[in-house]
């Protein structure tokens, strides 16, 4: 026999939880970029150079900074998958979210690590 309360799609009141869980995370990161972009503005190391990324750490700050709230909230995201399955509630919608920063983290890793090496 088939369990239709297992997975079901439509869930509006988790679809909004996990949505703001998602904008909640994707404000953190953008947060955390902000802060290191200032962090690296402001640096002696690079006050002369004709770029603002001119030194490995500042580097590293753009680039790990945000991709590591997005790996934490893609991996958060996953626990309430687990969580929300374990109760027979509706997890496929905290999965997509999941996946959704984790894509979001290789796409931002891709492009941050293409402009280092160029």
């Amino acid at each position: 026999m088939v369990n239709d309360v297992e997975k079901r799609w439509r869930d509006p009141r988790t679809f909004r939880r996990a949505a703001t869980y998602v904008c909640s995370v994707l404000a953190t990161a953008a947060l955390v970029f902000v802060l290191a972009l200032l962090w690296t503005a402001e640096r002696q190391n690079c006050s002369e150079a004709d770029t603002l990324l001119c030194d490995t750490p500042a580097q590293a700050a753009m680039l790990i900074g945000p991709s590591s709230v997005l790996l934490i909230g893609g991996i958060g995201a996953f626990v309430e998958t687990y969580v929300q399955w374990r109760r027979g509630q509706t997890w496929p919608i905290w999965q997509g979210a999941g996946w959704f920063l984790f894509t979001l983290m290789v796409v931002y890793l891709g492009i941050g690590g293409g402009s280092l090496t160029a």
